[in-house]
């Protein structure tokens, strides 16, 4: 199963965020590089086409999940696994402080790519 999650920039769709069996990744939507002034959502993340791929969450994303009270919180709230970063990021992060926010896009099988 992929789960993945569009991620807006000041309230614009800069790119995707998704975790496959293969990992995580995020890729910069080209419409978005394209725009007269594409901005990184992250210094870690300079503006490129090609996607960042890691193995663990990538450091940015996870530097937005909620930690101690608050991550205990959504915990228990949406029921959802602590040591789930992904599930736990597309539910808390819709409307994080700063300028990046992410919502969940429907997960669909993997092989559906």
């Amino acid at each position: 199963m992929r789960k993945q999650g569009k991620v807006l920039y000041k309230n614009l769709y800069a790119g995707i965020i998704w975790q496959d069996e293969n990992g995580y990744g995020f890729q910069y939507d080209k419409h978005y590089l394209n725009s007269q002034a594409p901005f990184p959502v992250s210094l870690t993340l300079p503006l490129r086409e090609e996607p960042y791929l890691s193995n663990t969450m990538i450091p940015f994303f996870d530097g937005l999940i909620p930690e101690g009270w608050l991550l205990e919180i959504t915990v228990k709230n949406w029921k959802v696994n602590r040591n789930d970063r992904m599930e736990i990021l597309l539910i808390a992060c819709k409307d994080c402080i700063g300028a990046v926010s992410i919502e969940r896009i429907k997960d669909v099988a993997s092989n559906e790519e």
